[in-house]
C-alpha cells in the first residue's frame, strides 16, 4: 500500500493515533513564544493541519486561525472541527495565502515532510513570503545525526471492539538528505488481527544545515523540545522548537 493511500485510508483513525498528544500544551507553549517574538498580531495558519487540533486551540484563545493539508479526508476532520476556520488542499513547500500572516505554526516535525532539501528550502521562503514584517514561523525538527534507528514510541488505544497499537521511530542510514518515519499500525478484535507497515519519506538535516538554510529569511532562534518549559537548546538533543522572525 503507497503513503498516500495509508494515510487516507487511516484518516478516521488519525486522533486515535495521536490520542497521546498534548495538543493543548504544544499550543499554549507556541503562544508564549510569539508573546516574546512576535509582532502581537493573531492570524495564524497551521501546516500539516491533519484534522485540525492545533487550529482548534489556537481559535479558543482568540486567534484567526487556518490550516492546510495535502489529504483532503484530514481536512474534511478539521472542518467539522473547526467550523469557524479556513482549510485548503495543498502542498506546505508552495502554498500561497491571500493576506499576509502573523504567525505560522508546523507540529509534530511535519516540516519534514518536504522530503528533500529543495522542497524545504521553498517551504522557508513560502513561509517567508507568507509573514508580515516581524511575523514568526515555529516548528519542530529533528536533527538527522542524533537519529537511533532503533528507537520507536508506542501506544494502544481502543475505538468500539477494536485495539489499536500504533509505533512509530526515525530511521536514517547516515548519509544524504533523505530520512523516513516508519509506522506501524495493528488492529486486533475477537475475529482478526490486521497490520499495516509503511514509511513516510522525510527530508533528513542537521541542525546546523538547517540553521543556513532559514538564515536568508529569518533570524533564528532555537528552544528544547519542552513545551512546559522555555529554554534555550543545549546544543546537544536531537529535537528542538524553532522560533524563526521574518527578516
Amino acid at each position: 500500500m503507497s503513503v498516500n493511500a495509508l494515510y487516507t485510508d487511516l484518516s478516521g483513525y488519525y486522533d486515535l493515533m495521536c490520542v497521546d498528544i498534548d495538543y493543548q500544551a504544544q499550543s499554549n507553549a507556541i503562544r508564549r513564544l510569539h508573546q516574546i517574538f512576535g509582532n502581537g498580531g493573531t492570524t495564524h495558519l497551521d501546516l500539516a493541519c491533519g484534522t485540525g487540533p492545533h487550529v482548534r486551540h489556537f481559535i479558543d484563545a482568540g486567534y484567526t486561525s487556518s490550516g492546510l493539508d495535502i489529504n483532503q479526508p484530514m481536512l474534511d476532520i478539521a472542518a467539522k472541527r473547526c467550523p469557524e476556520a479556513h482549510f485548503s488542499l495543498q502542498d506546505m513547500s508552495t502554498f500561497e495565502i491571500n493576506e499576509p500572516l502573523d504567525l505560522i505554526t508546523c507540529f509534530l516535525y511535519s516540516i519534514h515532510y518536504n522530503d528533500g532539501i529543495e522542497k524545504l528550502t521553498a517551504c522557508i521562503a513560502s513561509a517567508h513570503r507568507a509573514l508580515k514584517a516581524g511575523g514568526v514561523f515555529y516548528f519542530n525538527a529533528v536533527d538527522k545525526d542524533k537519529i537511533d534507528n532503533g528507537l520507536c514510541v508506542k501506544h494502544t488505544a481502543k475505538q468500539a471492539n477494536n485495539t489499536f497499537t500504533f509505533r512509530s521511530g526515525w530511521h536514517y542510514c547516515g548519509h544524504g538528505e533523505r530520512q523516513s518515519l516508519r509506522l506501524s499500525i495493528e488492529k486486533t478484535n475477537a475475529e482478526e488481527t490486521q497490520v499495516w507497515n509503511d514509511e513516510h519519506p522525510m527530508v533528513a538535516v542537521s541542525f546546523a544545515e538547517l540553521s543556513a538554510l532559514l538564515a536568508p529569511y529569518f533570524e533564528v532562534h532555537v528552544f528544547e523540545h519542552n513545551y512546559d518549559t522555555i529554554s534555550p537548546w543545549d546544543n546537544a538533543s536531537g529535537n528542538a522548537i524553532f522560533a524563526c522572525v521574518r527578516r
